[in-house]
């Protein structure tokens, strides 16, 4: 009996020093560089939320935020990269629009479904911003939804990809406007840009963060935003909604790691973003690209995309959208 009971007392022990090391784990997090995984090429508004939001993180979590851009099939390839990645904190994606409507767009995700991911934050939320060359002939939705009319099809609109923000944005700006227009996908927003100040696209319903810039300079003329009102960052430029009654589309931003990651380096995680999307330096850089922050706990993030991914599935299904 006596001998019993020592084993018993040996496996209690041997138990709270297993208990002991998983927290001092977990205590030291983080202990190396953290990873964030934007899911689209560098120069588009995931890409410089990304930067922004993580170079102010890492002051906080004393370890470098590490931006590794894998752009590919709608933010497939990013998002399974993590999905399939040790569920310990150190990668993280970098969601947006694209990570609530792939679930109704794509026929089978790779990562089974979002039950893949725990949430850690919804950083903000904004408008998209329909944009066209200082020398376009459009000076205004109405003109543009005239010469469409007019032209079926004949008009191109870029888009940082199939089933992101802007591609829809154009969809049902398409359907709700009664027009034909030509969708042109890029490998992120950065090229479709590009592609948009040169001359090869017509237009472009993009992230304000990804065109804020351009429109500041000159270099872009923005016809109107995608939210229901008007957005004070871009002062003058009217609702796409006053020419196209109902149309509403919003961009968002929020951080996700692997289903399984510790409840404990979530916290860290969401404190740290916190206080980094409330830091006057993030909030400086962004003032221009109409985003309200959010950053609250990571249900709110898991609220707000659950209710998304409802709206856009009824609006993939009704007008027949489908991935490139």
């Amino acid at each position: 009996m006596a001998a019993i009971g020592m084993r018993r007392v040996r496996a209690l022990f041997l138990l709270v020093l297993g208990f002991i090391a998983f927290g001092a784990a977990f205590a030291a997090y983080p202990d190396k560089p953290i990873r964030f995984v934007v899911p689209f090429a560098p120069g588009g508004g995931t890409d410089i939320i990304a930067r922004t939001l993580g170079a102010e993180m890492s002051k906080d979590l004393g370890q470098p935020v590490i931006v590794d851009n894998k752009p590919g099939a709608g933010t497939l390839i990013g998002t399974d990269n993590v999905a399939k990645s040790a569920p310990d904190g150190y990668s993280v994606v970098v969601a947006s629009f694209a990570h609530a409507v792939n679930p109704a767009l794509q026929p089978k995700l790779p990562y089974g479904s979002n039950k893949a991911f725990a949430p850690v934050i919804l950083i903000g939320r904004g408008p998209n911003v329909l944009v066209v060359r200082p020398d376009s002939p459009y000076k205004s939705v109405a003109d543009l939804i005239a010469a469409a009319k007019a032209n079926p099809g004949k008009l191109t609109f870029a888009s940082q990809g199939a089933g992101t923000s802007a591609h829809l944005a154009g969809e049902m700006f398409a359907n709700l406007a009664k027009v034909k227009l030509t969708h042109i996908p890029y490998r992120g927003a950065g090229p479709a840009l590009t592609d948009l100040l040169g001359g090869q696209v017509d237009m472009m319903f993009a992230t304000a963060a990804a065109v804020s810039n351009f429109v500041d300079s000159g270099k872009l003329r923005a016809l109107g935003v995608t939210t229901a009102e008007p957005s004070p960052s871009f002062k003058g430029v009217p609702a796409i909604a006053a020419t196209v009654p109902n149309y509403l589309v919003e961009s968002w931003y929020g951080l996700y790691v692997p289903a399984g990651t510790p409840t404990a380096v979530i916290d860290r995680l969401n404190a740290a973003a916190r206080k980094a999307a409330r830091a006057p330096d993030f909030v400086r850089k962004i003032e221009h690209e109409g985003l309200v922050i959010n950053a609250g706990a990571p249900a709110e993030l898991d609220t707000y995309v659950r209710a998304e991914e409802e709206r856009w599935a009824r609006v993939i299904k009704e007008n027949g959208i489908k991935a490139d």
